[in-house]
C-alpha cells in the first residue's frame, strides 16, 4: 500500500502563552500544499521476520530508522493497542525537504496511522484515529484530514477554515536543517503578536495588503539571527513577485505567496536556475 503524505505551510505562526510544562501555545494558520513524502506499507513475507517485528526504513539519510522515527512510533502505538503481530515493513521516499518545516515527519506518521487502519481493516472512527495522532505530536492531527485549519494549544485544537482560496506558491529550502527544540528554546517572550479570529483569516485573504498582515512568524527572528541564509531567501522571493513571504513553522524553508501561477512559475524557474532548492506547489482543500 502506497500512500502520499503532503506537506504544510504555516500561514501564520503566533506564539500566545506557555504552558507550565514548558510547552509553547500557539495559534497558528496551516494549509497542506502539493508536495509529498510516499509511504509505502507492506506486511514482511521475510522468513527472517519474527513475530512482532516493524520495520521502517527511508531513502533520506538524515532521516532515522527504528524507534526515533515519528512514523515507526506510529505504527508501534496502533499495532500494540490492536494486539497485531504480523511483521510490518514501512519504506518512505522523501520528497519533502527534511528539517524544513513542513511537516515531513508528521505527515508521514498521520500517513502511516491511516495506512495501517486499511491494511489491516481496523476500521478506526475519526476521534479514536485523531486521539492517537495527538500523543505521537502537535502537527500531527492535522494531517490526519490535511485540510486548510487554525490550529491553537500547543497546535492538537485543530478548526478547520472552509472555502478556502487556491494560492500559488513557491518554497525555498537553503540546504539545511533547523532543529524545532533550539528554536523553541531560544525563543524569548517579548511583546506576543495578537491573535486573529477566523473570519478575519478569511477577510485577510482577499487582498495582498490583507495577506501580508496575515504573514507573521514569531519564531522568524530567532532561525534569522543564527541562519541568515533564511532572510535573504525570504528577500528573493518579494524581489520576484511574491505578494508576501514567510519563514514556515520553526524553519529553514521559506515560502512566497504569488498573485498567479504564471508569476509563480516564473519565480521558480529563475531561482531554480540560481541554484536555489525550489518547489512549486499550490494549496489543497
Amino acid at each position: 500500500m502506497r500512500i502520499r503524505a503532503p506537506a504544510k505551510v504555516n500561514l501564520s505562526l503566533r506564539i500566545v502563552g506557555k504552558r507550565k510544562d514548558g510547552y509553547h501555545l500557539l495559534d497558528t494558520v496551516m494549509i497542506p500544499v502539493d508536495l509529498y513524502d510516499e509511504v509505502q506499507i507492506s506486511r514482511s513475507k521475510s522468513k527472517k521476520a519474527a513475530l512482532g517485528d516493524l520495520k521502517v526504513t527511508c531513502n533520506h539519510p538524515l532521516v532515522p530508522s527504528g524507534t526515533a522515527n515519528l512514523a515507526y512510533q506510529a505504527a508501534s502505538l496502533l499495532l500494540t493497542r490492536k494486539g497485531i503481530l504480523d511483521p510490518v515493513h514501512i519504506h518512505i521516499r522523501k520528497g519533502i525537504p527534511v528539517g524544513g518545516g513542513l511537516g515531513g515527519g508528521s505527515s508521514d506518521a498521520a500517513a502511516t496511522l491511516k495506512g495501517l487502519d486499511r491494511l489491516f481493516g481496523f476500521g478506526l472512527k475519526r476521534r479514536e484515529i485523531l486521539s492517537l495522532a495527538a500523543s505521537l505530536g502537535a502537527d500531527v492531527p492535522f494531517f490526519i484530514d490535511a485540510r486548510p485549519a487554525r490550529a491553537r494549544g500547543i497546535g492538537e485544537l485543530l478548526r478547520r477554515l472552509p472555502f478556502f482560496p487556491r494560492l500559488w506558491m513557491v518554497i525555498l529550502y537553503p540546504g539545511f536543517p533547523v532543529s524545532t527544540r533550539w528554536v523553541y528554546r531560544h525563543f524569548r517572550f517579548g511583546k506576543l503578536t495578537k491573535a486573529i479570529e477566523n473570519t478575519s483569516i478569511q477577510i485577510s485573504l482577499r487582498d495582498s495588503e490583507g495577506l501580508k498582515r496575515l504573514l507573521v512568524n514569531d519564531l522568524e527572528k530567532v532561525a534569522m539571527r543564527r541562519y541568515p541564509r533564511i532572510a535573504f531567501l525570504k528577500q528573493r522571493l518579494i524581489q520576484e513577485g511574491a505578494v508576501g513571504a514567510l519563514m514556515s513553522g520553526s524553519g529553514s524553508s521559506v515560502f512566497g505567496v504569488f498573485p498567479s501561477r504564471q508569476i509563480a512559475r516564473g519565480a521558480f524557474h529563475r531561482l531554480r536556475k540560481e541554484g536555489v532548492e525550489a518547489y512549486l506547489v499550490r494549496s489543497l482543500s
